[in-house]
């Protein structure tokens, strides 16, 4: 792998997410259609054309790089591989709430090795390459040095997945963080965890498109990411923990 190969990548991407971003933000508040997938999984005509706008850009300028995406997927021979969330915190936007993100991550033979997230509401563009740093609009970002008792914890939504597990969890935590937050967009969570606005994210039925990116940024902002038992995370991880590091072994006591 070329560091001429990732830099094209890089470019690229960036002015694709900043498209599909400027799409979002123009739309907040005036969408046509809304489909459900799902159990309360709900889908809108900006997804798809926020999908569309990175997946052409994509294909145009890498034609055989594969793509995973929330909506749709493209199998090709590169060894490299785009993942992406064209619209994070889909149920927020729904309901004009603008806490909501475009996500795209690259991973090389399976190892996600650059992340991209783009906050159009703030223009917030954060960028991270394995061994590279963290950085948001180009200046670097670390994670915070707070301990447990001062930490800002921001916890999953979808509770109704794993009810017992999850309010277990949470019942324990609650005594030894300082406050919990629910978002409802894990790259707006795990920004601020980057960028040391809170020190730990704890999810539990995340899906590869809405965390390969984030949790790069936590790492290479100077946090710490494992599966919820304390393993190392990779493309197969569902659930996780991704904190400032300094508070992650006290968290996953907690949570075992």
């Amino acid at each position: 792998m070329r560091s001429a190969d990732l830099s094209a990548r890089r470019d690229v991407i960036i002015k694709a997410v900043k498209r599909a971003g400027v799409l979002l933000s123009t739309h907040l508040g005036r969408i046509k259609k809304i489909r459900a997938k799902g159990d309360r999984d709900l889908v809108t005509d900006i997804d798809l054309t926020a999908e569309r706008i990175l997946k052409n850009l994509i294909i145009r300028e890498f034609p055989t790089d594969s793509i995973l995406s929330e909506e749709s997927s493209l199998q090709q021979g590169s060894d490299f591989r785009w993942i992406i969330d064209p619209l994070d915190g889909t149920h927020n936007y729904i309901h004009n709430i603008n806490i909501f993100g475009v996500s795209v991550a690259l991973a090389y033979r399976e190892e996600v090795i650059m992340g991209i997230i783009y906050m159009p509401e703030e223009d917030e563009l954060y960028f991270a390459q394995r061994g590279k740093g963290s950085y948001r609009n180009g200046r670097r970002i670390h994670v915070s040095q707070r301990a447990i008792r001062e930490a800002t914890l921001i916890f999953d939504s979808s509770i109704r997945y794993q009810k017992s597990r999850m309010l277990r969890d949470l019942g324990k935590l609650i005594h030894n963080v300082f406050n919990v937050r629910m978002l409802g967009s894990t790259v707006r969570g795990l920004s601020y965890i980057a960028e040391g606005r809170a020190e730990v994210e704890i999810e539990y039925n995340d899906k590869l498109w809405d965390f390969a990116a984030g949790l790069l940024l936590v790492e290479e902002a100077g946090g710490r990411v494992t599966d919820l038992s304390g393993k190392k995370w990779s493309i197969k991880t569902k659930g996780y923990v991704a904190s400032n590091g300094k508070i992650h072994n006290e968290i996953l006591r907690l949570i075992k």
